[in-house]
């Protein structure tokens, strides 16, 4: 075994594992009290929300793969929110739209990841809903000692949250100034809305009807209300540089709600990968396995150059299928089998040399063609632009810390039960905060197109197609794997390359975590402005010069990351005689598994 940064630590009781420290110490203190993964992994959830508030938050979004003890195949708990019946092209057209903003009102849709929280816990959590949220409101009540990410953000966007979102200023900067770096940090109005929420449903008698309760106060009761009053009274600068009224109402909130699924998979080898639908990124990963089953990976170091430089020409042709054909099956016909086949496969695989590409090549499928063409054009039609205030997604390799990303989670407990989640969405710099619920909203529906006829064109009821993409894998042995990262579009490359390590390269979880990662950003981004950088490789230094200068000399424009800043990578395993394992990301210095 080479040497890590940490162990891959190894147990039977539990484990969990998450990108805050102290997110991961209250999943295994839920473990400790007879909890089960889900609700070690709401715990965390609602716990992030707090500690990691310029990453996710509780009017953001949360998709979840969980495998209950005993099962083979997990479930997809779909907590992404659709874009709000008043979120039609012609009207943000009418407000002198041409994309939609990467922050502020028009860029929200409906909040989901608080009744996916819920009904995961209903069904198959254990304990109480009281249980579940204190530690989150212990840390917003009593305070919690804010990342230097978190003030710097904060002290960035001061200016603007003065001038333009008064309530983020109130939240985010009590006294009038930005929270200095491990100061204590507290968030009692989200506190207070959590007694209030706990009070209303504690008010119902047994377990089940306290959760339908609080998902009543959320979505239909005095949450619903105060996001519905805000929205429909505030008119505030956005990302776009204009101040604009919001369509987000009381009724987007009532007449949604969080949904089960069942995933998509592929095999690959001797293990079976699953995954999102095709509203997630998820199916770009596993059209990458299908490209790369049967490449000779085997035969190739897993740090190498050769390495390197295949999986980064698959992740362009996957993406690029990405942006011509994903989209919400419920609204589109999604040509899935197409795509995930292993003959579309083989088309793809044949479009790899050994020079790097600097096309946008999505495939061609009968009858769509237009798709395709349609999605050259926009990436031809964008470029590499400046974000607007709170736009984007970062790569964790920048040093602007303004831009919002994400959290991820995993738990497994002695019985079995697992759980990968991505929680994301309700960014503090991207949306302001909801006036005494001490929360903001999200900005996903910046994924949305103003353009007809697309599968991921701007529709009421629609999901957007979220970067958000938790990770589950089985060996045919019985060995399951629960993974995940934060990212943007850059979390089913982090998570294919992670996955091919493990797999071809022999090595631990921790071992795949610390080995150096790289990503492209050839494709169109998912976030606003949707900038475009063909033949881009950016990679950690540690995959030394030698590999470097080949990349280099195959044509790839290679962007030398700084030390240990691409990634933020956790996971957790069971092996089939039941130890459970788990590993969790140096980078960033935040992110821990613990276990036992």
């Amino acid at each position: 075994m080479s040497f890590t940064t940490r162990p891959e630590l190894i147990g039977t009781f539990g484990v969990a594992t998450s990108t805050h420290w102290i997110a991961s110490a209250v999943g295994m203190k839920m473990l400790e009290q007879g909890g089960n993964a889900f609700d070690a992994a709401a715990a965390m959830g609602f716990v992030l929300h707090v500690v990691e508030p310029h990453l996710n938050g509780p009017l953001g979004d949360m998709p979840a793969l969980f495998r209950l003890a005993g099962q083979e195949v997990p479930q997809v708990l779909c907590g992404q929110g659709v874009a709000p019946a008043g979120a039609t092209i012609e009207h943000y057209r009418s407000v002198g739209l041409e994309r939609i903003p990467g922050a502020g009102l028009l860029a929200t849709v409906v909040p989901g990841a608080f009744d996916a929280w819920m009904i995961l816990l209903r069904d198959h959590g254990t304990l109480s809903l009281r249980d579940v949220l204190e530690p989150a409101i212990h840390y917003a009540r009593a305070g919690h000692p804010v990342l230097p990410r978190v003030s710097a953000t904060i002290a960035g966007l001061a200016d603007f949250f003065r001038d333009e979102w008064p309530s983020s200023a109130a939240t985010w900067m009590p006294g009038g100034q930005p929270p200095a770096p491990h100061t204590l940090f507290c968030n009692p109005d989200l506190a207070d809305t959590w007694e209030r929420l706990l009070a209303e449903a504690e008010a119902a008698t047994g377990r089940e009807a306290q959760i339908e309760a609080a998902r009543a106060a959320f979505y239909r009761g005095f949450i619903a209300d105060s996001i519905d009053r805000f929205v429909a009274e505030a008119e505030l600068m956005d990302a776009e540089g204009a101040r604009r009224k919001g369509v987000l109402t009381g009724d987007d909130m009532a007449n949604w709600q969080a949904t089960y699924e069942a995933p998509l998979s592929v095999d690959y080898g001797d293990w079976t990968v699953w995954k999102a639908g095709f509203w997630s990124q998820g199916p770009s990963l596993l059209q990458s396995l299908r490209i790369l089953d049967g490449a000779g990976l085997d035969t190739l170091d897993p740090l190498g150059a050769e390495f390197v430089h295949l999986v980064t020409e698959t992740m362009k042709l996957s993406f690029a299928d990405r942006e011509a054909y994903y989209g919400d099956p419920g609204f589109y016909d999604i040509p899935a089998d197409t795509l995930l086949s292993r003959d579309y496969a083989a088309t793809r695989r044949a479009l790899i040399g050994q020079a790097a590409s600097l096309d946008q090549r999505p495939g061609r499928i009968d009858g769509l063609a237009h798709l395709a063409e349609a999605a050259i054009a926009r990436a031809a039609a964008q470029g590499d632009a400046a974000a607007g205030i709170g736009s984007g997604e970062p790569t964790m390799a920048h040093l602007a810390e303004k831009r919002g990303d994400t959290v991820h989670l995993d738990v497994i407990d002695r019985w079995g039960n697992m759980i990968s989640a991505t929680p994301s969405g309700g960014w503090l710099q991207s949306s302001p905060v909801v006036p005494g619920l001490g929360m903001p909203l999200n900005s996903r529906a910046q994924m949305f197109w103003l353009d007809p006829g697309l599968p991921t064109s701007l529709a009421p009821g629609r999901r957007p197609r979220t970067t958000l993409s938790p990770s589950m894998a089985a060996r045919g042995d019985g060995r399951a794997l629960a993974f995940g990262t934060p990212g943007g579009d850059q979390q089913d490359q982090w998570q294919l390359i992670y996955f091919l390590r493990l797999v071809h390269g022999g090595m631990n979880l921790q071992e795949a975590v610390d080995a150096p990662l790289f990503h492209t950003a050839h494709f169109l981004s998912s976030f606003h402005p949707r900038a475009v950088q063909p033949g881009h490789l950016m990679i950690e230094p540690a995959a030394g010069q030698a590999v470097i200068d080949d990349l280099r000399a195959r044509g790839h424009k290679v962007d030398v990351a700084d030390p240990w800043t691409v990634g933020r990578l956790t996971a957790a395993a069971r092996d089939p005689d039941g130890l459970l394992r788990a590993a969790a990301t140096p980078r960033l210095m935040q992110a821990y598994a613990v276990g036992r």
